[in-house]
């Protein structure tokens, strides 16, 4: 099983389970993740995603990789599940211990957020294996962290160090590898303690082109303002107010 899944009311944990090869990600991990998000299509959920071992993941798998020829390349293999992951309907957490490489990267990067460890370092080495970073990293990189930055790791090779990840937002946190799933949960738990139609309506809207604005925002807060949850929260701040009052 290259992908365990732990299922929860409101949110589900999915383990990337190579880590005799440091969860390089093959064509059957990625089968593997299709049928996770179809699962969390179906029924919106918060996803945190983590590797077993010490390893988040250390990219793609090279000996598949090697293989590869034009017509894997267009399909665009590893590029599909990881946009298909950025656009889940409820946000997603990459909780990364220890290497996060090329496609390992491009992974992380297509969560909405990222807890790392001290022992975390992330980057994509493509260039020198003669090819470049196809699923994701090469344009969504440089709205995560700016150009001058995703340049250096680009086309340099830099691999960034936890710290260096934090310090430019690329990491939200950083916790100890024994307090890394825990922090993913309490994450969890500040998301869904809201309203979770708001929720994937406020993800969805910030994604939207900027073509779309503000149509799609005034479209998602009159479907909101007619919902039952939108009438029940704001009358419980407002008897919260008064209560306070003396």
């Amino acid at each position: 099983m290259t992908l365990i899944v732990e299922e929860g009311a409101d949110r589900v944990v999915w383990r990337l389970n190579r880590p005799q090869v440091r969860n390089a990600i093959d064509r059957e991990l990625v089968a593997a993740l299709h049928e996770a998000c179809a699962a969390v299509e179906e029924e919106p959920r918060v996803v945190l995603l983590t590797g077993e071992g010490t390893t988040f993941a250390a990219g793609a798998d090279i000996a598949q990789l090697r293989e590869r020829d034009r017509g894997d390349a267009l399909r665009g293999i590893n590029s599909r599940i990881f946009d298909r992951i950025h656009r889940l309907p409820m946000p997603t957490v990459a909780l990364v211990d220890g290497y996060a490489l090329g496609g390992g990267a491009e992974l992380a990067y297509a969560c909405d957020f990222r807890i790392g460890t001290p022992r975390t370092r992330i980057g994509n080495p493509e260039t020198d294996l003669g090819i470049i970073a196809a699923a994701g990293a090469a344009w969504r990189l440089a709205e995560l962290v700016g150009e001058p930055l995703a340049k250096e790791i680009l086309l340099a090779g830099r691999v960034m160090t936890a710290e260096e990840a934090r310090a430019v937002h690329l990491l939200n946190d950083v916790v100890e590898p024994e307090d890394l799933l825990a922090a993913g949960h309490r994450l969890a738990d500040r998301i869904t303690a809201r309203a979770p139609l708001a929720t994937r309506l406020t993800k969805a809207v910030f994604h939207a082109p900027r073509a779309a604005h503000p149509f799609v925002d005034d479209l998602a807060q009159a479907v909101l303002f007619e919902t039952e949850e939108k009438h029940a929260r704001m009358t419980a701040f407002l008897d919260r107010r008064k209560e306070r009052r003396p």
